[in-house]
């Protein structure tokens, strides 16, 4: 009898039980081989397991190395954008040679590294070294670039003294942020700085840092690295430096202007004194190795110029050549900066710091005075270069307040609105947010102009919904601000930070009848040889147009009732049309003025460093106040000019005001009193007493005088009034100020 053979499918089927048992009995063998293991893990791991303080302390640790290494990556990411400047040659960029000239021809300074500047490190004199690293950086061949120890050092000698008195960057990196970042006082710089200081140290020998930190530190008067420093002080080499001499350039890293010989010796020979006490405990000499230079102290030259240099306008000039000069680093550079137009500018905002600082708890100042091109004849960083090198005009982001309105009104011009348009001044209420006026009071309707020359809070709001907040900023970004305007419901109340140029370069545009004032620093720049190598009259492009001329006439009448009728009053000038707009932030923080006249126009700010609240200081107070000053000066000689729209039926001729005649001082003012301006300054005087409520805060913005020959007229609308009573400030309710005074 034959086989029977199975038939194919079961074959098929066996198969596939027999794989499915396979895998199975894999499948478990594995699991329990990964069961065992762990089991045995666990047994091994149990043997480490801590409790109470141990098992606390061990979970501190881990988290903290969590956070630790989620930390550095958040800092290494903001650091990044900072090794940007890293790239390509950065030492030839690094070594520009640059001699700068003003408007007129005559030299102002220098930047950078010139042949006769630059000195190899064997042949600096042994204890200049030594001064500088005892000074600045003691440890510095022990550190990576980062001085943890030397850091503790400064936090707890600091905690101690109860401010500042020991600085906790090592000497790379103070050369990371002179090569490669501004001196902006932020955490963000803060961290680049630290990264960069790193990266220097991973790629530069110990040797190359320390040339690098010598020849490019700021050493006051306008010069940079000890080469330099020490012909402008000394008239010699820096190879034939005495020891009292290279004791007294180490001290001006600190505060090159502080400790500038040439502008108090007794500060310098007293820094230097402590330069050599640091090299005597520093271990490098002996007591008796200084004791020479302590009895004879350095004596600069006496050819020294007293007067300071426009060194915020210098580096941001330099800035300005490293972008547009070739590889031809040893230029002359012909600047636009007007050095009439500086000292004015100086001299107004450190003579108002000193005389109100106090006062109204303010301790910086910035401005930037540029012609109606853009062509920048002045720039104020702050109020001394010397302790902080922070060019506050450029670099400093700060909320401009009530100064951004004019781009709302300039967007609202442009969408049909004029100057003559009435909108009501009533609560508004967007969302959960409700603005409010300076006063808390509402004048019911009132015309564009008037609201801008009262500073009213709630007509802007109203107009920036009706045309679009994002046409605001489109506007103002036209105009020439070039930060970022995040669109908000308070944007119209100018909540965006912005720069002094900006601020100068935007109102610009309204004097020049329309036209973008691209700012610039430079007319030409020309080779060793001779060679133009950038001219500004022929490479720069064309200025573009940002606004119809009718609306930059419109915005000019609108800022002009400021200076005349409105917040601006102290910003008033003899002899010439000024506009412009005063702007307060909260809390007192910023206070700005930003105006124009048919010459020039400028933007002062005042604040302080750390954002602390000033002493009720608006715009219309110091800011206008020191914006008079100045302009007043600069204005000294020149012929009246007109604005688009406003000014052209004004005297012909800008002349000083007229001195006053012996005796009272009045009988020779052509401005005084007559009887219906007493009359209508004690009507308005009572119209303010009967607008009060019992704690004095004013109830209304209006203000209504007696019209001559019957009636009565709202203060600011009626140009013989004006003229009759010459209202200096009329700080009216609603605007940024609540007093009044009179001429």
């Amino acid at each position: 009898m034959s086989e029977i053979k199975p038939r194919s499918g079961r074959r098929l089927k066996h198969r596939l039980l027999a794989i499915d048992a396979f895998v199975d009995t894999a499948a478990w063998t594995v699991a329990r081989g990964f069961g065992r293991a762990w089991t045995v893990a666990n047994d091994h791991l149990s043997r480490l397991t801590v409790r109470g303080w141990k098992r606390a302390t061990a979970e501190l640790a881990s988290e903290a190395a969590t956070l630790g290494v989620a930390g550095s990556v958040v800092l290494l990411a903001a650091a990044i954008p900072a090794f940007r400047a890293t790239e390509g040659d950065w030492r030839a960029r690094s070594e520009y040679a640059v001699t700068f000239l003003d408007r007129n021809g005559a030299t102002l300074g220098r930047r950078g590294i010139f042949l006769d500047d630059s000195v190899p490190l064997d042949d600096l004199p042994p204890y200049l070294i030594q001064a500088t690293l005892a000074t600045e950086d003691r440890r510095f061949f022990d550190h990576f670039g980062i001085d943890v120890i030397g850091t503790f050092r400064a936090v707890a000698s600091n905690a101690k003294a109860g401010g500042v008195v020991q600085g906790g960057s090592t000497l790379t990196q103070q050369l990371a942020k002179n090569l490669f970042l501004s001196n902006e006082r932020t955490i963000d710089r803060k961290i680049k700085e630290a990264f960069l200081a790193l990266w220097l140290e991973a790629n530069l020998s110990k040797r190359e840092i320390l040339k690098l930190y010598l020849d490019h530190a700021y050493m006051g008067g306008g010069t940079h690295g000890v080469a330099a420093a020490s012909q402008f002080y000394f008239g010699k080499s820096v190879k034939d430096l005495t020891l009292a001499e290279a004791a007294m350039l180490s001290g001006l890293y600190k505060a090159p202007t502080k400790y500038a010989p040439h502008v108090n010796l007794a500060n310098a020979r007293a820094r230097a004194n402590q330069v050599l006490t640091n090299m005597v405990d520093a271990g490098f000499v002996t007591e008796g190795q200084v004791a020479a230079a302590r009895r004879s102290p350095a004596t600069p030259v006496a050819t020294v110029a007293a007067g300071p240099a426009p060194d915020w306008f210098l580096d941001w000039a330099f800035d300005e050549v490293k972008r547009l000069a070739p590889a031809d680093h040893t230029i002359t550079v012909r600047t636009t900066l007007d050095p009439g137009v500086q000292r004015a500018a100086e001299d107004a905002i450190v003579a108002n710091l000193r005389q109100h600082g106090q006062d109204y708890r303010v301790s910086q100042g910035a401005t930037v005075v540029s012609g109606l091109d853009g062509a920048v004849r002045a720039m104020v960083g702050g109020r001394d270069y010397g302790e902080s090198v922070f060019n506050r005009a450029v670099d400093a982001l700060r909320q401009p307040g009530s100064s951004f309105k004019p781009f709302v009104y300039a967007t609202a011009f442009m969408n049909g609105y004029s100057v003559d348009s009435v909108v009501p001044d009533a609560p508004i209420t967007i969302g959960n947010w409700s603005p409010r006026n300076y006063g808390r009071s509402y004048a019911g309707k009132v015309t564009l102009k008037t609201a801008l020359a009262r500073s009213i809070n709630t007509i802007p709001v109203r107009l920036a919904q009706a045309i679009g907040r994002d046409h605001i900023v489109d506007t103002a970004h036209r105009l020439g601000i070039g930060t970022e305007l995040k669109i908000t419901r308070a944007l119209p109340l100018g909540v965006a930070e912005v720069t002094v140029l900006d601020m100068t370069t935007a109102y610009a545009a309204f004097a020049n009848g329309g036209l973008r004032a691209a700012p610039y620093a430079i007319e030409t720049v020309s080779s060793r040889d001779g060679r133009v190598l950038y001219d500004h009259g022929r490479d720069a492009p064309a200025p573009e147009r940002v606004l119809p001329e009718e609306v930059a006439s419109e915005m000019n009448v609108a800022l002009n009732a400021v200076v005349e009728a409105g917040t601006g009053g102290k910003a008033r000038l003899e002899g010439q049309v000024a506009a412009g707009k005063t702007g307060t932030t909260q809390s007192y923080r910023d206070a700005w003025f930003v105006g124009f006249t048919g010459w020039y126009s400028a933007a002062m700010w005042f604040g302080n460093d750390d954002y602390g609240t000033t002493n009720n200081m608006t715009g219309g107070s110091l800011p206008a106040l020191t914006w008079h000053d100045m302009m007043a000066k600069i204005h000294e000689g020149l012929p009246y000019k007109a604005l688009p729209g406003v000014g052209h039926d004004a005297p012909a001729v800008a002349d000083a005001a007229p001195a006053p005649a012996a005796g009272t001082g009045r009988d020779a003012d052509p401005n005084r009193l007559t009887p219906a301006a007493l009359s209508a300054v004690a009507a308005a005087a009572d119209a303010m007493r009967a607008r009060l409520d019992p704690t004095g805060d004013p109830l209304g913005p209006s203000v209504l005088l007696p019209r001559p020959g019957g009636g009565v007229v709202e203060l600011g609308d009626d140009p013989a009034l004006k003229s009759a009573a010459r209202l200096d400030t009329m700080r009216f309710v609603g605007g940024e100020e609540t007093t009044a005074s009179v001429r």
